[in-house]
């Protein structure tokens, strides 16, 4: 493969339309396709190749990238694509669909295409950061056989932490997850509270900037509460699906605050909610 393969991007909502806008940026050829054509269509004076099909996207690609909304779309692109990927291409799946279809596709892929190079690879880190090539990428499976991926990974990303065969990524992508929901609800919790005693989201953050628990997370949320602006950079009901996946995944282990999270966020989805960022739950708490 060359030094700069070219790449397929199958799903173009946020993330996927930033990785394709990064990749452009670097001098990559990039194909692209999304259910809903008009996503992709600002792109195509910057060079993106805008197909009608995934099929049609992969045709050329050396590199696919999937970032699709959630395990069952994925199943089912995979599905059409397979017979399209080019000899030895590398699949590289990126978004977060749990460890049953994480799974179900590594095995499925092994049987229909064992040319193909499956990389499993979820990232840490919402629209701002992808737009801005700073998301961290969760990357397992063979990275000796990948070795194409790293000016891929390069362009949309600030790294890649390898952490073994593939499946892994997904693993870990939940658990990150996990602990940013629970950071957020907690967030939420702490600013109604400090509210209810008088003191503002800024008196929050120059307490917690003073000492070990300063998170910039904390503050980029806090910075949207203090303004009322929920533009989303992880929808919240998105956030829920992970919840639900990373309750799904464990067999083993005892999740009682996350299941108490999932509860209450699928009450704020119910509620209307669920479109906007996930630190809407905060305004969420003050309106019920």
């Amino acid at each position: 493969m060359s030094q700069q393969p070219t790449v397929a991007v199958l799903g173009l909502g946020a993330m996927g339309h930033a990785f394709a806008a990064n990749l452009l940026k670097k001098g990559f050829t990039v194909h692209g396709w999304n259910r809903t054509r008009a996503r992709g269509e600002d792109l195509e004076n910057a060079g993106l190749k805008l197909a009608e099909g995934p099929e049609q996207a992969v045709a050329d690609a050396e590199v696919v990238i999937a970032m699709l909304a959630d395990g069952n779309i994925t199943e089912s692109v995979f599905k059409q694509i397979e017979k399209s990927l080019k000899q030895g291409a590398i699949v590289c799946q990126m978004g977060t669909i749990g460890t049953e279809k994480t799974d179900a596709l590594i095995a499925h892929l092994a049987s229909a295409r064992p040319d193909v190079i499956y990389i499993d690879a979820p990232v840490s880190g919402t629209k701002a950061p992808a737009e801005n090539a700073q998301i961290l990428i969760l990357a397992s499976g063979d990275k000796e056989k990948a070795q194409a991926l790293e000016p891929v990974f390069a362009a949309i990303s600030k790294g890649a932490q390898w952490l073994g065969e593939a499946g892994a990524g997904s693993r870990m992508k939940l658990v990150i997850n996990s602990w940013l929901i629970g950071l957020m609800q907690s967030l939420a919790e702490s600013t109604r509270l400090a509210e209810e005693f008088g003191f503002s989201t800024d008196d929050l953050w120059k307490v917690l900037d003073g000492g070990p628990l300063a998170a910039p997370y904390a503050k980029v949320k806090l910075g949207m509460i203090e303004s009322g602006d929920f533009t989303p950079q992880m929808h919240l009901i998105w956030a829920l699906k992970d919840a639900r996946l990373a309750l799904d995944a464990a067999n083993h282990s005892q999740l009682p605050a996350l299941k108490n999270i999932a509860d209450l966020w699928q009450q704020a989805v119910d509620a209307g909610y669920g479109e906007q960022d996930l630190s809407v739950i905060y305004q969420y708490l003050k309106d019920r």
